[in-house]
């Protein structure tokens, strides 16, 4: 550049300034809009078949063994995590264990997982014929007998009598007079009054015995007796 008189100037380089803002732009990255950031890339969604190699029909969850991934055969198949959620059918939704099967997937940070499943051809899955078993129902009580302890009728209960409530009564024998625990026919039917009598010692039964054939012998038997005896002792002298 040359000033008034030919005396020439020098310019200002630019080569610092450009310099340094090339090293800020590296240090930053791009700009926003500029590029593309991997970490907020949408995972890339696949297409894949196989079938399933088990389901939880309680918790709702299983795994496919899958066979072929984008018209490629898988070998050794690989474990795809599919929810109930998943699944394209109708009702309850579940797999049965060996259902073919076609699906879309995505690889995450915790494996392959299903986006979306079906039977074959896109018709929804058939499912499997086990249901979760709910907690078992409460046993029934042994109905009672159909009384009414307010009239004592059969064929009502006391919640449906007509009648105005009655005194107390025994619910034994109807009788208002005691309560069904001081009720005297009830008791009487006890065990320890229907027992048989205790039968007599053999001994005591045997001098019984003896004592009526005593008693029940003639007056020609005990000459015949006497006369006997005394026979024996003479020919014992």
């Amino acid at each position: 550049m040359t000033a008034r008189g030919g005396t020439a100037l020098e310019c200002p380089t630019t080569a610092p300034a450009l310099t340094y803002t090339m090293a800020v732009h590296s240090i930053s990255g791009p700009r926003r809009g500029g590029g593309s950031d991997p970490a907020r890339t949408p995972p890339q969604i696949l297409a894949g078949s196989g079938f399933c190699k088990w389901f939880n029909v309680r918790m709702g969850f299983g795994f496919i063994s899958m066979t072929s991934s984008e018209g490629k055969p898988v070998d050794p198949p690989l474990d795809v995590f599919v929810h109930q959620s998943k699944l394209v059918m109708e009702g309850f939704r579940s797999l049965r264990e060996g259902e073919q099967v076609e699906f879309t997937f995505k690889r995450s940070s915790k494996g392959l997982e299903s986006l979306r499943v079906t039977g074959p051809g896109g018709g929804p899955c058939s499912g499997s014929d086990r249901r979760p078993k709910g907690k078992a129902p409460p046993l029934k009580r042994k109905p009672k007998g159909d009384r009414c302890y307010n009239c004592g009728g059969l064929d009502h209960h006391a919640k449906e009598c007509g009648l105005p409530p009655q005194p107390k009564k025994c619910h034994y024998c109807q009788s208002v007079t005691h309560m069904v625990a001081q009720c005297p026919h009830k008791g009487a039917l006890s065990p320890s009054t229907s027992q048989e009598p205790q039968r007599p010692s053999t001994s005591a039964q045997s001098q019984e015995e003896g004592s009526r054939s005593g008693s029940s012998s003639s007056p020609e038997e005990a000459s015949q007796r006497g006369s006997h005896s005394q026979r024996w002792r003479k020919s014992r002298d």
